[in-house]
């Protein structure tokens, strides 16, 4: 960390105030300063602001996930022991790590509770929305797709994909929902599974900021959210498993394609009165199908 405080220190930040956020002692940082280092060194400091980069943005990720995350970087031959090792030195721990004894720990985001139970029915739009997270593999490596549906009609109203699976994830396909529902959304249900990303703040930050309700299914319990579930096995087996994929970005497109195109205007569904999902919006509730 003091190669970041030096660099603090050149852009007019005061060394007393770098050493206080990042809990350095000035008189250590000034030895370094003075005395001369290994290259070694060097790079194990550039790797510990990476990680502390990476940890500042999902606090909810463990040693394993930040060590994926700095080998998408700069640090591609870096192994799990020695991120495992830096972090316990700066007591980088994950927010859903195990309680540590003492004072002073700050609890991470509490669970919802299952406000569901497995009742997936709707008599409007925007009443229930689910979502998950499904993966695939290309060349270039996994491609992760967080979806949206409104249980009311089947629809895919908010969708997300990156190659890593981070709370951001989840927050772009609310914000794609709520944007797609002209943000109608206040008193919505979204139903999760309780992956950390669904747990984490960022996500809780999103659905407070819409008014909208989150609830959560009991762990290791598939069918507390299998509606959504049904999507991503027809998913699967319309795309994902059709062939093999080159590239994250081909992938990307047959997904997005899909959807809008042969999920949304064309799959007709038997719950839906053997009416496409769009259809069903434009005759059922037509003020919301217009704003698609």
């Amino acid at each position: 960390m003091y190669p970041l405080v030096r660099e603090l220190a050149d852009d007019g930040i005061p060394v007393t105030v770098s050493c206080r956020v990042l809990k350095l002692a000035r008189a250590a940082y000034y030895r370094w300063l003075n005395t001369p280092f290994t290259d070694g060194q060097l790079d194990e400091a550039w790797l510990a602001n990476a990680i502390f980069d990476a940890h500042r943005d999902d606090p909810e990720f463990g040693y394993r996930f930040l060590a994926d995350e700095v080998r998408q970087g700069d640090h591609g031959d870096v192994s799990d022991r020695v991120v495992w090792r830096i972090c316990r030195d700066h007591q980088w721990w994950s927010v859903f790590g195990k309680p540590k004894r003492g004072k002073g720990s700050k609890p991470g985001t509490p669970a919802h509770d299952d406000l569901v139970r497995r009742d997936f029915t709707a008599t409007a739009p925007n009443e229930l929305w689910l979502t998950d997270i499904t993966e695939h593999w290309t060349r270039e490596g996994k491609l992760y797709v967080c979806a949206i549906k409104d249980v009311f009609s089947n629809r895919i109203v908010g969708w997300a994909i990156d190659s890593r699976m981070k709370a951001r994830l989840v927050v772009a396909a609310i914000e794609m929902a709520v944007a797609r529902r002209d943000g109608d959304v206040a008193g919505c249900i979204v139903h999760s599974d309780r992956g950390s990303q669904f747990r984490a703040r960022k996500v809780h930050r999103a659905l407070t900021r819409h008014q909208m309700v989150g609830s959560m299914g009991q762990v290791g319990a598939a069918g507390d959210n299998a509606a959504m579930e049904s999507f991503f096995a027809l998913l699967q087996k319309n795309v994902l498993d059709r062939r093999s994929w080159a590239t994250r970005d081909e992938l990307r497109i047959e997904i997005v394609t899909w959807i809008e195109r042969t999920y949304h205007r064309r799959r007709r569904q038997a719950r839906l009165g053997r009416l496409t999902p769009i259809e069903y919006e434009m005759i059922m509730t037509p003020q919301t199908a217009t704003a698609a």
